[in-house]
């Protein structure tokens, strides 16, 4: 099992970007993949969650409205549409599987990480 976080960069307040996470190894249909993000001297926090079992998206309150999280079975790819980005949404973004198919956004509820992708939104 592998996943692969990138698409990550600078931006600044108001403009968006694409995460993506390249899956391999399992079936997107038999993991929920979420995104989690840790900012210095935070704890890490889950902020989007799409379920295996039927594609179902979840959002945390801080980032719902203002990010998108798709799912590409073809080719096995977890996309995180972020869009009126923050200087608060500036954090390590990682994306993860959890064999909790119905997906949640405790990150110790994964067993699976990539590595991350920093994302900075200043002025």
């Amino acid at each position: 099992v592998q996943l692969q976080a990138s698409g990550g960069g600078w931006a600044q307040p108001g403009d968006s970007l694409k995460l993506s996470c390249a899956t391999s190894g399992f079936s997107l249909d038999d993991y929920a993949i979420g995104w989690f993000r840790q900012a210095p001297g935070k704890e890490r926090e889950g902020v989007s969650y799409i379920s295996g079992s039927d594609g179902s998206p979840y959002y945390a309150g801080s980032v719902k409205g203002r990010f998108t999280i798709l799912r590409d079975n073809a080719n096995n790819i977890i996309y995180l549409q972020m869009t009126s980005l923050k200087p608060d949404d500036t954090a390590i973004y990682f994306c993860a599987a959890s064999a909790y198919v119905l997906g949640t956004l405790a990150p110790w509820a994964y067993d699976y990480w990539g590595q991350g992708t920093q994302v900075t939104v200043s002025s």
